[in-house]
C-alpha cells in the first residue's frame, strides 16, 4: 500500500514538473498571440488561456530533461521561456502586418493623419476594422485548434531544454520581418494603386484649371472612394491575411535553411 502511493505520489511529481516546464513556453506564446495576447483581453483571462493550453499540450510533449543541478533548472526556465517569447514574436508578426496594411489604406484614401500613430489610439479607424475581422475570421476557421497543432509541433522544432540556435533566430526573424512588411504592403495595394491614379488625375485636372480649387472637390471623391474600396476588397484582404497566418501555422519558416 504505501509502495503504490509512494509510486503514484512520484508520478504526480512528475506530472507537475513537466506541466510547469509545458507552462513556460505556452504561457510566453499566449502572451503574444493573435487574438489570445491583445492587449484587450484582461490578464486573467490570459492566464486562464495558458493554463488550458498546457492542459492541452502536457500529454503530447516530450519528457523533462533529468535535471541534477540549480544551473540546468534555471537553462530550462531560461531556454522555455525564450523559445515561448519568439515564436510567440513570430505569429505577433502577422498582427503587425494586417496593422500595416490598414495605416497604409487609411493614409493613403485621407482618412487618417499623417503622425496619428503618436496619439493614445495609434491605428486609424479602418485599421481597427481590418485588425478586428481578421482575428474574427481566423478564430472562425480554428485558430486555436491550429495553435495547440503548432505547440506541440514547437517540440520539434525547438526540442525541450533546448535554447534556440542564433542562426535560426537571425534568419528567421529578419525572414519573417520582412515577410510582415511585404505582406502589409499587399494587402493595401488596391488603396495605394487607387491614391496614385486620384493624384495623378488630380495633377492633370489642376494643370488645366488653375484656377479651381480640386482639392476641395477631389478630397469628398478619394474618401467615399477608399469607403467603396474597403467595402470590396476587405473581404480579399482577409482571406489572404488568413491564409497566410494558417500557412505559417502549419509549415513556420519554409524555405529557411
Amino acid at each position: 500500500m504505501i509502495e503504490d502511493l509512494a509510486l503514484v505520489t512520484g508520478l504526480g511529481q512528475e506530472m507537475l514538473t513537466k506541466a510547469f516546464v509545458v507552462f513556460l513556453r505556452v504561457g510566453a506564446m499566449v502572451s503574444l498571440l493573435p487574438v489570445f495576447g491583445e492587449q484587450s483581453i484582461p490578464t486573467r483571462v490570459k492566464l486562464g488561456v495558458a493554463i488550458a493550453f498546457t492542459a492541452i499540450i502536457v500529454p503530447a510533449a516530450p519528457t523533462v530533461p533529468l535535471i541534477v543541478s540549480l544551473l540546468e533548472s534555471v537553462s530550462l526556465l531560461f531556454a522555455e521561456t525564450l523559445t515561448g517569447l519568439f515564436l510567440g514574436l513570430m505569429l505577433r508578426l502577422f498582427v503587425l502586418a494586417i496593422q500595416i496594411a490598414g495605416s497604409i489604406a487609411a493614409q493613403s484614401t485621407s482618412l487618417s493623419q499623417l503622425f496619428g500613430g503618436g496619439g493614445m489610439d495609434p491605428l486609424p479607424a479602418m485599421g481597427h476594422v481590418l485588425v478586428i475581422g481578421g482575428l474574427a475570421l481566423a478564430t472562425l476557421f480554428g485558430l486555436h485548434i491550429q495553435f495547440a497543432e503548432f505547440m506541440i509541433h514547437s517540440y520539434t522544432m525547438v526540442p525541450m531544454g533546448n535554447v534556440i540556435p542564433a542562426e535560426m533566430v537571425t534568419r528567421a526573424g529578419v525572414a519573417e520581418v520582412g515577410k510582415s512588411f511585404a505582406l502589409g504592403f499587399t494587402l493595401a495595394a488596391p488603396f495605394v494603386i487607387a491614391s496614385l491614379v486620384y493624384n495623378v488625375t488630380l495633377g492633370i485636372i489642376n494643370k488645366a484649371m488653375p484656377q479651381l480649387m480640386v482639392a476641395f472637390v477631389g478630397a469628398p471623391a478619394i474618401t467615399a472612394g477608399g469607403l467603396i474600396i474597403l467595402t470590396l476588397a476587405a473581404p480579399l484582404m482577409l482571406s489572404l491575411w488568413v491564409n497566410a497566418l494558417g500557412q505559417f501555422l502549419i509549415d513556420p519558416f519554409r524555405g529557411q535553411p
